[in-house]
């Protein structure tokens, strides 16, 4: 993409390099005001060192006290010599070599660009000795691209710049978005260098971030003369005993939505406790007092969703599994009903392609069995997705859905706070009423996770992350959607 930039716009490389340093240094000066603040910039022989001295430039003309560490013996690229020599002799800009003996700053801002998203081997002496010396220094660090000795798209197991915030360009990279890195990344913030766009939109990726573009896109606009019928009817068979609420959450949820009819079928002992905590919703009684025991009459559904407080009673499987086989519209699968499947695996066979699967951790590890690392368990849900045609809702900080394409989609609205009892109910009851609104099942599981994420956040400003409670999701979905939609700010 650097190379095709070059070439069609045109502009020389080391221009580029200037367009990078320059976004790079404006966002640390924001964050940084500050003018006292000193500023230590740490440069590799790569081009992630080159940007790191076009930074050190850029910040010493605004007056800012800067001290520069590289390596002389180290063999430079062109670029990053050529902006080592643009380097100003001055009062507020000192010149470090690292091969010598020297004292590791005690104060100020670590500006770290040693290594980029390049890097193919784990970091070695003496630049993995600096790493740690960087680590143990306690400043804050800025990261350009990466935190350096961090590999893109791989597992991290050696020694990384632990980064408080990374300044990644033109794309964020794959081990962003996996657990084992989440204290090495911090802050991320993602420059646009303006590469080719042409050249990105050309390339043949299979990792997507949600983006509220996407969303606003695809959620339904209400036209003067739409009616509920416009909007479609869904069916949500959740709710056993004792797990009534999980089945208010998501009919709750679904509503929120803006699905058209909503139709909840539910054990009899929920029946009063529905009609009065929903009365937008209509109840479908099933045969059992406590429990789900059989599906019924799924002809007037645009969709299903099955799980939410169900219970794994022997009787419950077997509706489930009757279900499974029968003629049944779209089918989104959560909670027990993916308990019932991880204990009766070769029923995965029986899913129509293009059913949506949305486990948290545990239930995908019983599904599915455990990853050594989430690269792996990336790499397996996305095989697994190929395999049964199914879309898989990892739900997890940037929840992960990936498609029988093989394609995954990351989402990064969303908080801690949200790691609460009945979130994953409200994000079912979302997705389904979604989907019943004529959404495929890639634009409602997108759409229900960003938007989760959103009225969560939204939430979390209200109510603090401690207090946060799934209740308060739902209250916000609507205010998620008018601002998605740019209704509102």
């Amino acid at each position: 993409m650097d190379q095709i930039t070059i070439e069609s716009e045109p502009i020389t490389s080391v221009n580029l390099m200037e367009r990078a340093g320059r976004k790079i240094a404006e966002y640390i000066l924001q964050i940084i005001p500050d003018p006292k603040i000193h500023f230590h910039v740490f440069c590799g022989p790569g081009n992630n060192g080159g940007d790191g001295l076009v930074v050190a430039r850029l910040l010493e003309q605004q007056h800012r006290p800067v001290t520069v560490y590289f390596s002389h013996a180290a063999k430079m690229s062109e670029d990053a010599r050529t902006n080592l020599e643009r380097l100003p002799r001055r009062r507020y800009l000192r010149l470090v070599d690292l091969d010598t003996t020297f004292p590791m700053p005690s104060d100020g801002i670590v500006i770290d660009a040693l290594f980029g998203s390049g890097l193919s081997r784990p970091l070695q002496s003496p630049w993995s000795d600096l790493v740690q010396k960087i680590n143990q220094s306690g400043l804050s660090v800025f990261s350009v691209d990466i935190p350096s000795g961090m590999f893109s798209d791989d597992l991290t197991k050696n020694t990384c710049v632990r980064a408080d915030y990374t300044l990644t360009l033109q794309t964020p990279k794959l081990a962003y978005y996996q657990k084992e890195n989440a204290t090495l990344v911090g802050k991320l913030a993602v420059l646009d260098i303006g590469l080719s766009r042409s050249a990105l939109n050309d390339l043949a990726v299979e990792n997507f971030l949600i983006t509220r573009e996407d969303i606003s896109a695809v959620i339904p606009d209400r036209a003067t003369f739409d009616h509920k019928g416009t909007f479609g009817h869904a069916l949500l068979i959740c709710g056993g005993y004792g797990k009534v609420g999980a089945a208010i959450l998501a009919a709750r949820a679904c509503l929120r939505v803006g699905v058209g009819k909503l139709t909840v079928h539910i054990p009899k002992l929920a029946y009063q406790v529905m009609q009065l905590g929903i009365p937008e919703a209509m109840t479908e009684i099933d045969d059992h007092d406590f429990w789900f025991t059989a599906a019924k009459d799924l002809t007037p559904y645009q969709t299903v969703g099955v799980g939410c407080g169900l219970g794994t009673k022997l009787s419950t499987a077997q509706g489930l599994r009757e279900l499974l086989l029968g003629d049944h519209p779209p089918l989104v699968l959560d909670a027990d009903a993916l308990n019932i499947l991880a204990q009766n695996k070769s029923w995965l066979n029986h899913l129509k392609p293009n059913t949506i699967l949305t486990p948290h951790p545990g239930e995908y590890e019983r599904l599915f069995g455990a990853s050594p690392n989430s690269f792996e368990r990336l790499a397996k849900q996305r095989q697994i997705s190929v395999d049964y045609q199914i879309f898989i809702v990892y739900k997890q900080a940037f929840t992960c859905i990936t498609t029988p394409q093989g394609q995954a989609y990351f989402n990064t609205t969303g908080n801690p706070g949200m790691a609460t009892a009945g979130s994953g109910d409200v994000l079912t009851g979302m997705i389904t009423g979604m989907l019943a609104q004529g959404l495929t099942a890639l634009e409602a599981s997108t759409t229900a996770v960003y938007l989760h994420g959103l009225a969560g956040d939204l939430a979390a400003e209200k109510e603090g992350q401690y207090a946060l409670i799934a209740t308060d999701i739902i209250d916000m979905i609507g205010t998620a959607i008018c601002r998605t939609k740019g209704q509102i700010k």
